[in-house]
């Protein structure tokens, strides 16, 4: 089983977030990964960076806790709320029902979405550090 890890310490919001999953999945890569949550659950499905396919991948997140307050209702809002800007773009009756949930402590912040995309890929074992 290969392992690969994420340094929370380096994460203190959305963009170094990226670049962290840069830094670990992308290493032996010519190109990066975009600041998309699409592209990171693309990416943990394998065939390009560190996973190769469907092969078995231990996670292991150091100072998780670091990166559940980085990615937290703060920058969540941030992130919608620059969505908001764009309607062209993206669906603002959408975005804002979630930037109510978060108002109401009942939405998915970043770091949340995260964590439920990684658990989406069952080759893939978070272990919290």
């Amino acid at each position: 089983m290969k392992t690969l890890t994420i340094r929370g310490e380096n994460i203190v919001d959305i963009p170094t977030f990226y670049a962290e999953i840069n830094r670990v999945f992308m290493a032996g890569e010519d190109w990066q990964l975009a600041n998309s949550l699409d592209a990171l659950d693309d990416l943990l499905y394998g065939g390009y960076g560190a996973i190769t396919g469907r092969e078995l991948v231990r996670l292991v997140w150091q100072d998780m806790a670091q990166s559940r307050a980085a990615l937290g209702i703060e920058a969540t809002r941030a992130f919608l709320s620059e969505k908001m800007q764009r309607p062209d773009i993206f669906n603002v009756g959408v975005i804002g029902r979630q930037l109510d949930a978060l108002r109401h402590g009942t939405g998915q912040t970043y770091f949340e979405i995260v964590l439920e995309i990684i658990g989406d890929h069952r080759n893939i074992e978070l272990v919290p550090a």
